[in-house]
C-alpha cells in the first residue's frame, strides 16, 4: 500500500452512515475489528449487521430523526459516512449525496465530533453529472466546516466490473465501447476499501483529499474481457458498442424528458452510463489533461481478477441496480 504513514490505535466512538451497503457492511467490519465502538442509523427493515456494531433505526434524511434515533444527545469522536445516493439522479442525489450529509454534520458537532470520514468519488475530479455535482458541493462544506476530514475518493468497485459475467457465462459476446481501450482503471475491493476507512481514524496523515484504488496496475475493460474468456475457458468475443450510439439515446431521451419525469431520469442514467464509458477512473491531472495510473495511489491485496475468480466458482454476484451499464 502507498502513502500511508504511521498509524495509532485508540477507541473511538464512531457514527456510521451507509452501514446496509456492501461497502458499508465491509467498513462496520472493520471498524469494529479495530476495537472501535460502532453505532448505526439504519432504515426500518435493514439488514442485520455484523456482530458487535449497534445498530438504531432512524431516517438520515430527516435531520430530527438523526437527532433523536441516532445520536440520542450522546457524545461521538467520528462520523464516518459511506452514504450514497441509490440511483445518481438529480433528486436523489441533492437529497442524500449533500442534504442528508449537511444534517448529518450539524448533528456530528452537536455529539462533539472531531473528525469526518467522507466515502466520495474519484468522478468528481471532472463533473459533469448531478450526483457529482451534490458529492463535491457537500466536500465543500465539510473542508470549510474547521473539522478535520478524510474526503475518500476510491477508483471502482468490484461489483461495477462484474456485470457481464453471467451474459459471458451463457456463451454471448463481452461488450466493449470502441475498441474497450477508452478507459482504464484499479478498482478496489469493499473489504480493502473498508480498512482503509477505518485506517482513517488512526492514521494522522490520511486529512483532506484522498484517492485510492486497489492493488497492481491499471487495466481496461478489454483486459478484463480477456480475463474472463481465459478464465471459463473460453474462445474470446467480443462485441463493440459505440459511443455514438449512447449519444444519440441520450439525445433522444433527454428530448422526451421533457414530457416525462421517467424519461428525464432515463436520460440521466444514460449519462451516467456514457461518462463511465469513456472517462478512466484513475487521478486527473489537470495540467496535462490525462489521466495518470502511477499517480493513483493502491491500498490492500485483493484483485479483480480473483474476484472473477470467487464468481466462477459459485460465490454469489451483486445486484447492480440502477447502476449496471449492460
Amino acid at each position: 500500500m502507498t502513502g500511508i504513514g504511521a498509524s495509532h490505535t485508540k477507541r473511538l466512538r464512531v457514527m456510521l452512515l451507509g452501514a446496509t451497503g456492501t461497502i458499508g457492511r465491509a467498513t462496520a467490519r472493520a471498524l469494529h475489528d479495530d476495537g472501535h465502538d460502532v453505532v448505526c442509523v439504519v432504515r426500518p427493515g435493514a439488514p442485520a449487521l455484523p456482530d458487535g456494531v449497534v445498530a438504531r433505526v432512524g431516517q438520515v434524511t430527516d435531520q430530527n430523526s438523526l437527532r433523536q434515533d441516532g445520536f440520542r444527545g450522546e457524545a461521538f469522536d467520528v462520523l464516518v459516512s459511506c452514504l450514497a445516493s441509490r440511483s445518481g439522479a438529480p433528486k436523489d442525489a441533492w437529497a442524500i449525496d449533500h442534504d442528508a450529509h449537511v444534517s448529518a454534520l450539524a448533528e456530528a458537532r452537536r455529539a462533539g465530533v472531531g473528525h469526518v470520514v467522507l466515502l466520495s468519488a474519484i468522478c468528481v475530479q471532472k463533473p459533469k453529472l448531478a450526483f457529482q455535482h451534490a458529492k463535491l458541493a457537500f466536500e465543500k462544506v465539510l473542508l470549510e466546516s474547521g473539522l478535520a476530514c478524510s474526503i475518500v475518493r476510491p477508483t471502482a468497485y468490484f461489483k461495477s466490473l462484474s456485470g457481464q459475467i453471467s451474459r459471458v457465462r451463457k456463451g454471448k459476446s463481452f461488450l466493449l465501447f470502441g475498441d474497450g481501450r477508452l478507459t482504464a482503471t484499479k478498482p478496489i475491493s469493499d473489504g480493502d476499501l473498508g480498512r482503509y476507512l477505518a485506517l482513517c481514524l488512526r492514521d494522522p496523515s490520511l486529512r483532506g483529499i484522498l484517492p485510492i484504488g486497489g492493488p497492481g496496475p491499471a487495466f481496461t475493460p478489454r483486459e478484463q474481457g480477456d480475463w474472463l474468456f481465459a478464465m471459463l475457458g473460453q474462445t474470446p468475443r467480443f462485441r463493440a458498442v459505440p459511443v455514438a450510439l449512447l449519444d444519440s439515446i441520450i439525445s433522444g431521451l433527454t428530448v422526451l424528458g421533457a414530457l416525462s419525469p421517467r424519461l428525464k431520469a432515463k436520460a440521466e442514467l444514460a449519462r451516467i452510463g456514457r461518462y463511465y464509458a469513456t472517462e478512466s477512473m484513475l487521478v486527473w491531472d489537470e495540467a496535462s489533461g490525462r489521466y495518470l495510473a502511477d499517480a493513483t495511489p493502491s491500498f490492500g491485496t485483493e484483485t479483480l481478477r480473483e474476484h472473477y475468480a470467487q464468481i466462477i466458482a459459485g460465490a454469489p454476484e451483486q445486484d447492480l441496480g440502477a447502476h449496471r451499464v449492460f
